[in-house]
């Protein structure tokens, strides 16, 4: 990669072994977060670690918790059970 601010949707498409239509669907979503460049969308490196899937997000870490807590709840014994073989 070129030492550069913005990627633009290709490259990220590339990048992420998926199709444009796919980034750019993540984009409407709000999943990547895109600056409007002209009539052609940009990604900034710095927004580029979330897109990848290389960070958590606050609202990602607080579902991964109630999802555990879930777990723990319903699967509690059963856990500490396989925990002991």
């Amino acid at each position: 990669m070129k030492n550069k601010e913005f990627l633009s949707t290709a490259e990220l498409a590339k990048l992420l072994g998926v199709s444009r239509v796919t980034i750019f669907k993540k984009i409407r979503a709000g999943e990547i977060k895109a600056q409007k460049i002209g009539r052609n969308f940009a990604i900034a490196h710095k927004d580029l670690p979330k897109a990848l899937g290389t960070v958590v997000s606050n609202e990602q870490k607080q579902a991964i918790s109630q999802a555990v807590k879930k777990a723990v709840k319903q699967y509690g014994e059963t856990f500490r059970l396989l925990g002991q073989e």
